[in-house]
């Protein structure tokens, strides 16, 4: 098979990527519960090793898997579950399969791969259902509750105190009291709604919002009791990582728009910090209180 150097080295590359993708595909199989979705992801991989396959009769290469990509998607899977590393993965595949349309005259077996590659897509779009995913307006609902109330709580205890120990102090009791009050209160509203997951719904929504609390009031343990402003500017820092991390995830795995959607988490956040800080200097001079 005579091929140009050129069309080589794409082959090449395309070779690795199909060799790293199998190893992906039947890891991520390991750890899946549903037998369906097991069976699928495994066939999918199997089909990735027999386009490597075809790739090597051009190459003459055996290559083996990335392992610092199996790993960084296993740990994607581990953290985000398995429908965002995929979609991360196919994201990055889609780039890929626009080479394919210049192999077609080189390689006939281009045309073939591509067609396989876009019926990928077609299943895996069928086959996720992620658990976690059932849960995202639970989640929502505990960390856009938790940034929001928290962010404003902090930013006012951070001039009214002007002290990092007692506004740690007081925002782990207000944080811990609003988790438990957001988790009963989903626990409830799920409840009355007939939804036989109400728990999961509940706990869903507790685990974010706590998660948030802990993070946030992390700047005002660790430094001097009296650095309350970079505390809150490192505080601040955390909420916009914090929502950008969250609402990149939300968009990929359920395909949604980012940046309308971090814009206006990030917004509402920062402005209820503002407006709260400006409560907390009016308050401190009115009732002439100095801690």
């Amino acid at each position: 098979m005579i091929i140009s150097n050129e069309t080589e080295k794409i082959i090449l590359q395309l070779q690795q990527n199909e060799v790293t993708e199998q190893a992906i595909y039947l890891n991520l199989s390991k750890r899946v519960k549903s037998q369906t979705e097991r069976d699928t992801l495994k066939r999918i991989g199997d089909e990735e090793g027999v386009h490597s396959e075809i790739w090597r009769r051009y190459t003459n290469k055996n290559l083996k898997a990335n392992k610092f990509k199996v790993f960084i998607y296993t740990l994607l899977s581990i953290i985000f579950g398995y429908t965002f590393a995929i979609k991360i993965m196919e994201r990055s595949e889609k780039d890929a399969q626009d080479i394919y349309s210049k192999l077609i005259t080189e390689v006939p077996e281009a045309k073939t791969i591509y067609q396989e590659e876009e019926a990928h897509e077609m299943v895996l779009i069928s086959l996720l259902n992620e658990e976690r995913l059932q849960y995202v307006g639970s989640m929502v609902l505990g960390l856009n509750d938790a940034l929001v109330e928290l962010t404003g709580t902090l930013a006012g205890l951070s001039f009214a105190l002007q002290n990092n120990k007692l506004v740690a102090l007081s925002g782990l009791i207000t944080g811990i009291s609003a988790t438990l009050s957001m988790a009963s209160s989903e626990y409830l509203s799920a409840r009355s709604e007939g939804d036989s997951n109400a728990l999961k719904s509940s706990l869903y929504t507790g685990i974010m919002y706590i998660f948030a609390v802990i993070l946030l009031v992390l700047p005002y343990l660790l430094l001097p009791r009296d650095n309350y402003i970079q505390a809150l500017i490192i505080m601040l820092v955390i909420v916009v990582l914090i929502i950008f991390v969250f609402t990149y995830y939300i968009s990929v795995a359920k395909d949604l728009p980012f940046k309308k959607r971090f814009v206006e988490m990030a917004v509402i956040s920062l402005s209820v910090a503002a407006l709260s800080f400006l409560v907390g200097i009016v308050v401190k001079h009115f009732l002439g209180i100095d801690v």
